[in-house]
């Protein structure tokens, strides 16, 4: 039997009242299933339809406890395994020669360290999910409030686009590079065509795909290893050079090294919601952290190391400037390995799939976020809209995807560093942990914080990124002094501690005023 309109608020929570205008209610058996009332509503179709294909119909409603069965602690890491053992990982390695200069040790060190600074959010926020079953863009109403969010949401839905436009991108070389005769649409479409199926289904079918996907792809990247080794090619003496110029360029590759690292703590709550509501935040954590961090070292350490023989070798660096990333991997497993090793590569261009799949589901719930109209639009629906603008970015940017890398990852870890500096600010400083949230209150403007003080911080955060960066197209008066002729990027760096001071500051008067 469903439950009527009045009984809808599932766990005392009002916010499942758009779900009563719309004609969805929800059984009362153990497991909390999906019935779907009488109404003509075209929502309530859509959903009727969604369920008889076993799609995910839950949007960002708050999972009930007794409905987070997902008992695979394994799942919390490989999602994440897959999703960073690809070649968009590779890639951010390799750039750290062309672009920035640097050699394979100071490449080596920066890649190391500075991953293991951008994680560490995404642990701790992956560890959110199982306790209070919110997606991390609901979750972030509690630091920013009912109506700020959205503005965060935004910020989340063009890097969630953005991204899967970079990495499509790489996809589409490799298929060029292994068939010059296929253009980098076609290989655009048919990446953002697979991966938009998958996350069409949701929550439980991207889990499946991601806890195999990351197999085959540590196979070939092993594969790649050993060949490349076995050329003899590798360059480790490169001089590691000092002064300001050396400076600058570290600091700007660690940008880009950090913006892709800690570009998942906008979504790390999102694949945990529904792991039992007494998972051990310290297991979450480190399957998290173990998910993350070894693939990425690994993947960037190999492209740095692949892209050392460009500097002697004029077959890798005509390779890579013909057809890009692409064209390194065809240069490594084609000449020894024939059509096996352009059976690799067409693998490795499928793998962007398994790192796509994170941000397409989640631009689904944070295009939900941003209005009770668009969350009365089904999660999947949305899922469509989100792939055909990403394919529309990523079609005409084809030729220009070094550029656009370089200059997107530094822009995503300005906002994501303003993001963390507001919300861990709020979580330890004024919530005092876990402690201090009433997840029921997630929907209820009038408990959740007016969000005053975290916008002004946000643009607080604003100010120190443009203080502190780096670009081709602008570098700030902090960044100038912080190299040689071109500076170097600290934008991260000043983001977050502009945004979280600036909050620390504000938010006592606003809880004074406001009660909450």
């Amino acid at each position: 039997m469903s439950t009527s309109k009045k009984e809808l608020d599932l766990e005392g929570s009002p916010g499942e009242k758009y779900v009563a205008d719309t004609g969805v209610g929800y059984s009362e058996n153990a497991v909390h299933k999906y019935e779907f009332a009488a109404g003509d509503s075209v929502y309530a179709k859509l959903q009727r339809i969604a369920g008889k294909y076993g799609v995910e119909q839950r949007g960002i409603e708050r999972v009930p406890s007794d409905e987070r069965d997902d008992t695979n602690m394994s799942k919390i890491g490989t999602i994440w395994l897959s999703a960073n053992l690809v070649v968009s990982s590779f890639a951010i390695g390799a750039l750290s020669i062309p672009i920035f200069g640097l050699g394979f040790v100071d490449s080596a060190l920066t890649i190391i360290f500075i991953n293991l600074l951008g994680i560490l959010p995404v642990c701790f926020f992956s560890t959110f999910g199982p306790r209070f079953g919110l997606r991390q863009m609901v979750l972030s109403r509690f630091y920013f409030g009912y109506y700020g969010v959205k503005v965060i949401a935004i910020f989340n839905i063009l890097a969630c686009i953005g991204w899967s436009s970079v990495n499509v991108i790489v996809g589409a070389q490799l298929f060029h590079a292994i068939n010059t005769d296929m253009p980098g649409w076609a290989g655009i479409v048919v990446i953002a065509v697979l991966t938009m199926v998958i996350c069409m289904f949701g929550y439980k079918i991207v889990h499946v795909y991601e806890r195999w996907s990351w197999i085959p792809c540590l196979v070939i990247f092993l594969i790649v290893l050993g060949e490349f080794a076995h050329t003899g090619k590798f360059n480790n003496l490169l001089p590691l050079a000092t002064g300001p110029a050396e400076a600058g360029a570290i600091l700007s590759f660690a940008a880009g090294v950090y913006g892709f690292a800690t570009g998942w703590v906008s979504y790390a709550a999102d694949y945990t919601v529904y792991q039992p509501v007494d998972r051990s935040r310290k297991s979450v954590f480190l399957w998290t952290f173990g998910g993350l961090f070894l693939p990425l070292v690994f993947t960037e350490l190999l492209g740095a190391a692949v892209m050392t023989a460009t500097i002697n070798d004029e077959d890798y660096l005509n390779a890579y400037f013909d057809s890009g990333i692409g064209g390194l991997f065809a240069v490594v497993l084609v000449p020894p390995l024939g059509r096996f090793g352009e059976f690799c590569m067409a693998i490795l261009a499928l793998s962007i799939t398994a790192n796509n799949c994170p941000n397409i589901y989640s631009v689904s719930l944070s295009l939900q976020v941003l209005s009770q109209e668009t969350q009365r639009v089904p999660r999947f629906l949305w899922t469509i809209v989100g792939t055909g603008a990403y394919v529309a970015i990523a079609i005409p940017g084809y030729d220009r995807f070094a550029s656009w890398l370089e200059n997107f990852m530094l822009i995503i870890g300005y906002w994501l560093a303003i993001y963390e500096g507001i919300a861990l600010s709020e979580h330890f400083i004024f919530r005092r942990g876990f402690g201090g949230y009433r997840p029921e209150d997630y929907n209820n403007p009038k408990a959740l914080p007016p969000g005053i003080a975290a916008l002004v911080a946000f643009a607080f955060g604003v100010m120190g990124a443009a203080l502190g960066m780096s670009q081709v197209w602008y570098t700030g008066p902090i960044g100038k002094l912080c190299g040689a002729e071109f500076g170097g990027d600290v934008g991260f760096e000043l983001a977050f501690a502009f945004s979280a001071v600036s909050f620390i500051v504000m938010r006592p008067f606003e809880k004074r005023y406001f009660k909450r």
